[in-house]
């Protein structure tokens, strides 16, 4: 649960979008807003005072003379570092074109990558690669046809929990985990989808920005449709449009999603006739592979029931313009430069403020990095992640979760057989460092040179086949959730696991050559971060064994609960725009796992300097490089749309989280009266 956001979703991820809005204010902390490109400490010129604005105080001159690059809908510590990553990734990819590749994954690697940057070859096919799959869809004729073509449509590509992500333009999405009440099974999750716009709350607020995103995207669908080919663009768009509004009626809020007991809804495929009529369930679950499973997890009960009435009351012209709208949505990054731009003209300039479309071997690189990401992970691996880094990494890991353990022990309200309980999570916690311990194999994946689109249509299906395959498997708490060439880190609930991918542990997370202060500061932080997942306030109705349990006595749980009100309020009420506050609640897990974290990375790294020589002003460069590590600014439009649906407050918020840290304040010579100045009685102390 619970990445860190970067670039994946709670963790795979998409930058961490933060705010550089000169005016805005924090609710008395001025908005401004993360780190160094080294791990060493950085230079940091006395214009503000830390005890004002600790984000522009470390990262100031940074953000005043950085611009945004225009392919991006935002811009820091961890955006620059997935495209150094990436550049050097695409260096290695185009390299092995030039010799032949014994190793089968190379040659998928190459293969797929290569047809993806033929854009001739794609111009001159034009639109005939995704015709049989239109044809397929207007060839719909009843109820049960439209229940097929709807089971056939789901991807395993919803992940409410390890990646925290609801999204996809499918009617419902997959997800096969541990089942939430038995340890022993995998089970089928089933999400809401069907949504062009990003989230529910795109249909349904009334701003002038929203009703302007609304007409935006109903121009969007028509002008996909014209350039398919399809006529009235106009009627079908509007159709289609007051679809995805009345699907958008049934689905459950951003906060009501990220609570795990209102998604712990347990059906038996027989349950779906009744309780959710008007879809051909049967026909559903046949065509989605899905015909022998008898029990599944609904998370959003209210969106099965919704859309199901909306497959027997919506006219079926409809629903096939909306599955022909949704393929040709989908695919259009494959499809001829046209479809591209439109794509990138509404989701990129209209939707998040982005002027300019990345370069076309970044878009390459993500599309192979999605269909055959651990192909690409070993190789990013052999050439670019020391073994030396792995071992360091390795010992933090160790000093940090003894750190942890150490203030359990310490909490003088917490009884002691719920301590035993959070004791037992520590020593069975699973942490990953780098890399998997065995890479997937993607030997039945056919991958051909020049059929772009087949390739990523055949990669999309080799994946949803896969996860069916965990069906029939036990748990494997060992399973990586990211990728090697990620840079993020996760939380995982279900498997009492950790993963940090390869790609992460540079600087200026991590840096070899750096000082204990900077790394502990840093990818200390990170550590610390993702471990107190486990702890916060999702993560901890989870035991040792992943089992969705309630381990607390009650007394414990409502002084757990009353601490995170605090910081829901802290957080509530900082106000990045006159009309858009932080939400405190939303943002709660990923508050709670920041201000544990970095607590417990310090008092990892003081007790890791016993013994040494002491360091001038190690307290100074172990919160810089935390604040460092926070560095980032993005486009307003990106921005707000961050703050309505991520599960992840605006960087410059998460930085200043070291007001709760007492250590901080004679760091940084903090006193009474400065802005982010916190009364020792008012800082919030969880763990």
């Amino acid at each position: 649960m619970h990445g860190l956001r970067f670039s994946w979703s709670r963790t795979p991820v998409q930058a961490a979008i933060v705010l550089a809005l000169a005016g805005a204010s924090l609710a008395g902390l001025p908005a401004r807003a993360h780190g160094q490109a080294t791990g060493a400490t950085a230079v940091v010129p006395v214009k503000v005072l830390p005890g004002d604005d600790f984000y522009d105080y470390v990262n100031g001159d940074w953000l005043r003379s950085t611009e945004i690059p225009a392919d991006r809908s935002s811009w820091g510590s961890f955006a620059m570092l997935a495209n150094a990553t990436n550049v050097r990734i695409i260096g290695l990819v185009e390299g092995l074109a030039a010799v032949p590749q014994a190793d089968a994954s190379a040659r998928q690697v190459s293969d797929f990558y290569r047809s993806w940057m033929d854009e001739a070859a794609i111009e001159a096919k034009g639109w005939a690669p995704i015709k049989p799959l239109l044809t397929k869809i207007n060839g719909i004729r009843d109820q049960a046809g439209l229940a097929r073509a709807l089971g056939e449509s789901l991807r395993a590509d919803v992940d409410p929990l390890n990646a925290t992500n609801f999204y996809t333009e499918n009617l419902f999405g997959l997800w096969v985990a541990q089942d939430l009440n038995d340890t022993t099974r995998n089970v089928a999750y089933l999400l809401q989808g069907g949504l062009g716009l990003p989230d529910r709350a795109f249909y349904q607020g009334d701003s002038a920005r929203m009703q302007g995103l609304r007409a935006g995207y109903q121009a969007h669908i028509a002008a996909m449709l014209k350039q398919a080919g399809y006529s009235d663009t106009a009627g079908r768009a509007a159709r289609v449009f007051a679809l995805e509004q009345q699907i958008a009626a049934s689905h459950a809020s951003r906060e009501d999603s990220a609570d795990v007991a209102k998604g712990n809804n347990a059906w038996r495929a027989a349950d779906f006739a009744s309780k959710a009529p008007g879809l051909d369930w049967q026909a559903f679950f046949q065509a989605a592979g899905l015909g022998q499973q008898t029990d599944f997890i609904v998370w959003h009960p209210s969106a099965m029931t919704g859309s199901a009435a909306l497959v027997a009351s919506v006219p079926l012209a409809t629903w096939k313009d909306f599955l022909a709208f949704h393929a040709i949505n989908h695919f259009s990054t494959i499809l001829p430069k046209a479809a591209a731009e439109q794509r990138f003209a509404f989701y990129g300039s209209t939707l998040s403020g982005t002027p300019q479309q990345s370069l076309r071997s970044k878009r390459a690189l993500a599309a192979t990095n999605a269909a055959l990401s651990d192909a690409v992970g070993k190789l990013y691996v052999e050439r670019f992640f020391p073994p030396e880094s792995k071992a360091r990494v390795q010992d933090m890991v160790t000093n940090i979760v003894a750190a942890f353990s150490r203030r359990i022990d310490k909490l003088d309200w917490m009884a002691p057989a719920t301590k035993a309980q959070a004791q037992e999570k520590l020593k069975t916690l699973y942490v990953g460092v780098g890399y998997p311990e065995r890479w997937d194999s993607y030997a039945g994946l056919r991958v051909v040179r020049g059929d772009a689109l087949g390739n990523v249509q055949r990669a999309e299906q080799f994946h949803y086949r896969q996860e069916l395959a965990k069906l029939g498997q036990s748990p494997d708490r060992k399973a990586w959730a990211m990728p090697a060439q990620l840079v993020n880190a996760v939380n995982l609930p279900l498997q009492n696991a950790l993963n940090f991918p390869a790609a992460i542990l540079q600087p200026p997370f991590f840096d070899p050559q750096a000082s204990d202060a900077a790394n502990y500061g840093g990818i200390g932080a990170t550590i610390g971060h993702e471990i107190s997942h486990s702890f916060d306030d999702q993560g901890a109705q989870f035991d040792a064994q992943g089992k969705l349990r309630d381990w607390w006595t009650p007394a414990d749980l409502a002084h757990f609960q009353s601490a995170s009100q605090q910081l829901v309020a802290q957080f509530a009420a900082y106000k990045p725009f006159p009309d858009l506050a932080v939400n405190g609640q939303l943002t709660l897990s990923e508050n709670l796992a920041d201000l544990a974290g970095v607590a417990a990375a310090h008092d990892a790294f003081t007790l890791s300097q016993q013994g040494k020589p002491a360091q001038a002003d190690a307290d100074r460069e172990f919160f810089i490089g935390y604040g460092v590590s926070w560095r980032s600014k993005a486009r307003e439009a990106a921005a707000r749309q961050q703050i309505l649906t991520d599960g992840h407050a605006p960087a410059p918020y998460r930085a200043a989280t070291v007001r709760n840290l007492d250590a901080w304040y004679p760091a940084f010579d903090v006193q009474p009266g400065q802005q982010l100045y916190l009364a020792p009685e008012q800082r919030v102390r969880v763990w």
